[in-house]
């Protein structure tokens, strides 16, 4: 497989590896705001986005319970690392906390493919926003582990060689390697077999039924897949925070991450990152526009606007925009 992200990530094209010079370039004109609460930030929404991307675009599945599975893996990192609120944390070391927030939140993921799978359209949607429901309403009220509504605060970050993974530029880096790798393994994914085969069970799982695959397993496969995009996002947005309690992983968060991924575009990995960082600005100066309590309806707004232009996304005005300013080809003499 890492071959094959080697071998995907040498054919990118040329501007996006302009794109990648200018990110690594960002922090140095940058304020630590821009770079953290900006940079940072728009690449973990964007991965939790990306997470749904993969189900959504590749396998025609559309899950409201990825936030879910990144607030379970968060919750992992502070039951099991350094809190501050005399509720659990065993502190233990971040080498083996953070593989085990990943796991946990993967297999979540997968539980809940396997509950889902079976459905599809609406039914599983809302059989996702349902898990996802409830998942909130346990966390809010159970204090034994997760410590009811107040949730877990002054979650120490790792220190890699000696570096405080807080700090700004170490934490955008690494939020920054992140989301190239795991755009590479969804990029390696598309063209491989495993992702053919989730994309002709999203076109016509009868006929991938009938050549002998299983479409159950290929789709729940497909949802843990998803969930170690999403739970690598929770250990990252933990570290950022420095805690975590029910909002984290709310319903009404678990809608904007649905807004990210639609709004940046489906059918394509980088669609999740240009719609984070859309929604994230907007998040951070609508408020000098319109008062904060009518945020959702500057978000609401801009979704219907994206969407009656284009159905594809911000990708799809991009391309839209390409295909108009292309130079048009003037047919050449032919000689006689």
């Amino acid at each position: 497989m890492i071959a094959g992200v080697v071998k995907t990530i040498s054919g990118v094209r040329p501007a996006w590896w302009v794109a990648l010079v200018l990110l690594i370039l960002f922090p140095f004109p940058a304020n630590d705001f821009f770079t953290v609460q900006i940079g940072a930030y728009s690449m973990i929404l964007g991965l939790i986005g990306l997470s749904l991307m993969i189900l959504a675009g590749y396998g025609g599945m559309v899950s409201l319970a990825q936030l879910t599975a990144a607030g379970l893996a968060a919750y992992v990192v502070a039951i099991f690392g350094v809190n501050s609120n005399d509720v659990l944390g065993f502190g233990w070391s971040w080498w083996i906390v953070a593989p085990l927030a990943i796991a946990v939140g993967t297999l979540f993921s997968a539980l809940v493919g396997l509950i889902a799978v079976r459905t599809s359209g609406i039914y599983m949607i809302m059989i996702t926003l349902a898990i996802a429901v409830s998942v909130f309403f346990f966390a809010r009220q159970n204090y034994e582990v997760f410590n009811g509504f107040t949730g877990y605060a002054g979650i120490t970050a790792p220190h890699i060689a000696g570096v405080d993974m807080r700090a700004p530029l170490p934490f955008y880096y690494l939020s920054l390697i992140g989301a190239v790798f795991f755009l590479a393994v969804t990029a390696f994914v598309e063209g491989s077999p495993f992702g053919l085969a989730l994309q002709a069970t999203r076109d016509n799982p009868r006929r991938v039924a009938a050549l002998g695959y299983s479409v159950t397993a290929i789709r729940v496969f497909a949802f843990a897949l998803a969930g170690v995009v999403a739970a690598t996002a929770g250990v990252l947005l933990v570290i950022l925070n420095g805690r975590v309690s029910p909002g984290t992983i709310g319903v009404d968060v678990a809608i904007d991450i649905l807004v990210i991924a639609v709004v940046g575009g489906l059918r394509h990995p980088v669609g999740p990152f240009l719609g984070a960082l859309a929604f994230v600005l907007l998040e951070n100066f609508a408020i000098d526009l319109i008062d904060r309590e009518r945020f959702n309806t500057v978000i609401g707004a801009a979704f219907l606007l994206v969407i009656f232009f284009s159905p594809d996304g911000l990708l799809g005005l991009w391309q839209k925009l390409s295909d108009r300013i292309k130079p048009i080809q003037t047919p050449t003499k032919s000689e006689h």
